[in-house]
């Protein structure tokens, strides 16, 4: 069925707004002054998927709320049954009791505050002979939940919660965050280091503790472990050195899902991403093993995406903040996204939000579209003479800079088309001064006899291709009075007015122009006759019609 160029979707799950820019014949070009994030009027989200937050909003595509506890509301006494009538409170908020919050409508996601002295029971403290380790950026002090008391009673309650309640099983829960301890329920290190510092916790006795944490939650939750998200990161600012690299992995491995929780410092720290299957390679680029667990349509593959007008940022661009950040979470294949509606300007860039909407959790054979942003962006966690983090011995000659964001679609140096970065739309430091300088787009190098940038698409989404595809690449209308897009097809020729603005050229070709006959196996090539550069910050290759079945 071909997609209309007018009306947007009648089905609310589809795309709201009408797919646009569309050239009626192969080969015919169509420009425009703006970003197209237009999408298929068949695409649909992929079930396991979406956006949650405290409240849903279905004016967003918000529609998992939050049902969030404290541990001391639901346990009053050591050995009694689960208080399910009383409110509690934590981080500043109150909350109804548990039956109150499951008496509402609608999908939810859950977290247990339980670390808190004052979100822990009153009993804990006296029964378990502990006191609090730390504090953290909101003063809020903490009991060690890695002392071996502490954690049996608050599995007991996980018990009498999610299995006793059948809460596990409960299709309405989403997801829930674990392991219910520190700031906001994420799983930092400031509290763990504080303790450290202390003289009151050994890495044996943390490395012990934390397998068995992975070990009694993945067995409480059974054939529903999937539904277990853990909300610590790769590399933490931990106090053991390269024995706390890899642990957020780890519980990936044992079979939860992961949530980062700052991407929109989008340059940094979250390119080598092992819980993500996410690594850096030789040449800079990321590259995703989509075939890894993680991926495989059941977990949950999380980031919170509403800093930048709040939490102590303040985007310089938020447009700019916003899309990074959103294409940040989609580069790691990120199924799930939290957001405030206006902290995350949902309102302000809807046809980006919808785009992002209908993009999560969707794999190489479902996809409507792939896309690769042309960048080069430091990552100044890697910005060490010799970084003292496990990096297995592997080279990275260009570090700390990372090449481009890529989803399904990899710009890929051969001999005639080796890109250089461009200089045309530089970004410091946006919210950070460690999220570093992002050189957005990459040129050609005429002088040098590089006259083109060539682009490989992944096999996977290649092979579902049918009909007609549209090729929209986002590039600079200064210097360059025309280029061209090579395939397999008859060059197009792409013409400039000279406007000195970003522009998407959008292109019309057969599917079967795209079978990776040009230079290096690769699909597309941008390409220019004269003496002057073509800088290229964005290319998305767009399927008009639903994937075949693989």
């Amino acid at each position: 069925m071909a997609p209309s160029a007018t009306t947007a979707a009648a089905d609310p799950a589809g795309p709201q707004f009408p797919l646009t820019d569309v050239p009626t014949a192969a080969g015919q070009v169509v420009t425009s002054n703006a970003d197209n994030w237009s999408m298929p009027q068949w695409t649909r989200p992929p079930a396991n998927s979406g956006f949650f937050s405290e409240e849903s909003d279905s004016s967003v595509g918000v529609d998992v709320h939050s049902v969030d506890l404290s541990w001391r509301q639901l346990a009053p006494s050591p050995t009694g049954p689960l208080d399910t009538t009383s409110n509690g409170a934590a981080q500043g908020m109150d909350f109804p009791s548990l039956d109150d919050q499951l008496a509402r409508p609608g999908d939810f996601w859950m977290r247990v505050f339980a670390s808190g002295t004052t979100w822990a029971p009153k009993w804990v403290e006296q029964r378990c002979h502990v006191h609090a380790v730390g504090h953290d950026y909101d003063g809020q002090t903490h009991l060690p939940i890695w002392n071996p008391c502490v954690w049996h009673a608050l599995m007991r309650t996980y018990r009498q919660l999610f299995v006793g309640q059948g809460l596990r099983a409960d299709p309405k829960l989403r997801f829930v965050y674990v392991p219910g301890a520190f700031t906001w329920v994420e799983y930092d290190y400031d509290i763990i280091n504080q303790a450290v510092h202390r003289g009151e916790l050994g890495k044996r006795h943390y490395l012990r503790w934390y397998d068995q944490m992975l070990h009694d939650l993945v067995t409480l939750f059974g054939p529903y472990s999937d539904k277990l998200v853990f909300t610590g990161e790769d590399y933490p600012w931990g106090p053991f050195g390269t024995a706390d690299d890899l642990l957020a992995a780890k519980a990936v491995a044992a079979g939860m899902g992961i949530r980062t929780g700052i991407p929109e410092e989008s340059n940094f720290h979250l390119s080598e991403a092992p819980s993500y299957a996410s690594r850096i390679a030789a040449n800079g680029h990321l590259v995703v093993d989509d075939t890894a667990p993680i991926h495989d349509g059941t977990r949950v593959v999380a980031t919170e995406n509403e800093c930048f007008d709040d939490c102590g940022y303040r985007a310089k661009d938020p447009y700019y903040a916003v899309v990074q950040t959103n294409l940040k979470s989609l580069q790691l294949r990120a199924n799930w996204i939290y957001v405030v509606p206006g902290p995350s300007f949902m309102n302000d860039y809807p046809e980006h939000w919808d785009w992002v909407r209908l993009e999560l959790g969707q794999q190489p054979a479902s996809s409507p579209d792939a896309w690769a942003e042309l960048r080069d962006a430091q990552d100044t966690f890697w910005n060490w003479p010799d970084p003292p983090f496990d990096w297995g011995g592997r080279s990275w000659p260009t570090r700390p800079w990372v090449r481009n964001l890529e989803r399904w679609l990899t710009q890929v140096d051969v001999p005639g088309g080796v890109a250089k970065r461009s200089h045309a739309d530089v970004h410091r430091h946006e919210l950070t001064r460690e999220n570093g300088i992002a050189d957005e787009g990459l040129s050609t190098d005429v002088a040098h006899g590089q006259s083109g940038l060539y682009l490989r698409l992944d096999p996977t989404f290649r092979r579902s291709l049918t009909g007609d595809v549209l090729v929209r690449v986002t590039w600079l209308d200064r210097g360059v009075a025309q280029w061209e897009l090579r395939s397999s097809a008859a060059p197009v020729e792409v013409t400039g007015t000279g406007s000195g603005h970003w522009v998407t050229s959008t292109v019309r070709l057969a599917a079967t122009a795209l079978d990776g006959g040009l230079a290096g196996q690769t699909d597309l090539a941008l390409t220019v006759a004269g003496d002057h550069d073509l800088q290229v910050r964005f290319v998305r290759v767009v399927r008009l019609d639903p994937p075949t079945q693989q």
